[in-house]
């Protein structure tokens, strides 16, 4: 099984506690506000040190703010105790520019919250390079080219970066041999018509850097995205490179070629009515602190609820602004939502939670 870790599928049914508190919240308010999110990711920067040409964060403009650090120790801890499970530091800036960050992926970890890293890698030192491999449960870096050339225009930086990059690759994996350390380190690649041609290449670069995983995946344009290069992409050409990847598998090494999020966007099908898991199962924490309910509408108040800098993330998460999207999304019209978001597998479940088909007591 190439995809162990369901990344082209969820894993919300690990969580049935939670998928009860929900099914039973869904006609309670009261009940609704005090299921919190299972994951949150939070973005400590809001600005990046490249420029990828597919960005679908560049219309927050990379700004200079960054989150309070104290603030943020604080609402971790609070986090762990309220029954959030993992946090993912990523988010519209690149999160290894934010300095503290070993100190709260150390936090984390002596809270009990799972924590994982999705970054570009290019800003990594020996020291902080140790705590990430020691205490996260995965880092994924995003390497969206094979070659030092296509590297850089993909990614607007020097081609110098992309060894870098290996480099510090190879850096983890040494790291977690040597400590006997469980974190799994993978590479992810965006595919666009401008890459595509290097995509062998960069799987035979992590290969051969010890990574556990490249994930190839398609492009989804976000709504509010600046850039609209690739926005009408078809993806129908680009289903042979899934036999073509093949080649590279092994025991210590898989392509996860995310071939059902691809025929998703090729079918443009829609198999659920209504988004379940917005604001209930994850949450988003922007750089200027401001919590969201899901990070496709970073800019509308509909999904704000509050921003850690001024309130306790109870206050945040049982406050009214959340009970007012839980009521705005009853009549939310999904067709607004990105393709293939963060969620999609995870509305399909909860639909055939709510609408089963029929006997499914013969189990």
């Amino acid at each position: 099984m190439n995809d162990k870790f369901r990344i082209d599928s969820h894993k919300l049914m690990f969580h049935p506690k939670r998928v009860a508190e929900w099914l039973e919240a869904q006609k309670d308010p009261a009940l609704a506000q005090k299921v919190y999110p299972i994951y949150v990711e939070i973005s400590p920067v809001g600005y990046c040190n490249h420029r990828c040409r597919f960005c679908a964060r560049d219309f927050m403009e990379y700004k200079k703010r960054r989150l309070d650090p104290v603030i943020l120790k604080k609402r971790l801890a609070e986090m762990s105790e309220l029954g959030v499970k993992s946090v993912m530091f990523a988010g519209e800036g690149e999160p290894l520019l934010y300095e503290e960050l070993p100190e709260m992926i150390e936090l984390c970890a002596s809270a009990g919250i799972d924590t994982s890293l999705t970054t570009n890698f290019s800003a990594l030192d020996d020291e902080a390079a140790n705590v990430y491999v020691k205490n996260c449960k995965w880092i994924k870096v995003s390497v969206n080219a094979g070659t030092p050339e296509n590297y850089a225009f993909i990614h607007s930086v020097s081609g110098r970066e992309f060894q870098r990059v290996i480099d510090n690759i190879k850096k983890a994996v040494d790291i977690r041999k040597k400590n006997n350390y469980k974190c799994t380190i993978g590479g992810q690649l965006l595919l666009v018509e401008d890459n595509r041609h290097t995509v062998t290449a960069l799987a035979e670069k992590l290969r051969d850097a010890g990574a556990d995983y490249l994930v190839v995946k398609p492009y989804s344009h976000h709504h509010e995205s600046i850039t609209d290069v690739y926005k009408n992409t078809d993806y129908s050409s680009f289903l042979m490179l899934n036999d073509e990847l093949a080649k590279y598998n092994g025991d210590s090494f898989k392509v996860i070629f995310r071939i059902n999020t691809f025929n998703k966007l090729i079918g443009h099908h829609q198999r659920y009515s209504r988004c379940g898991s917005v604001p209930f199962f994850w949450a988003y924490i922007m750089s200027d602190g401001e919590v969201f309910g899901c990070s496709t509408f970073l800019q509308d108040d509909n999904f704000k609820f509050g921003n850690i800098h001024e309130k306790s993330f109870r206050e945040i998460w049982e406050g009214e602004k959340r009970l007012n999207c839980i009521e705005h999304m009853e009549s939310f019209d999904i067709s607004s939502c990105r393709q293939n978001c963060r969620m999609d597998e995870i509305n399909y479940y909860l639909q055939e939670l709510l609408e089963p088909s029929e006997h499914v007591n013969f189990i």
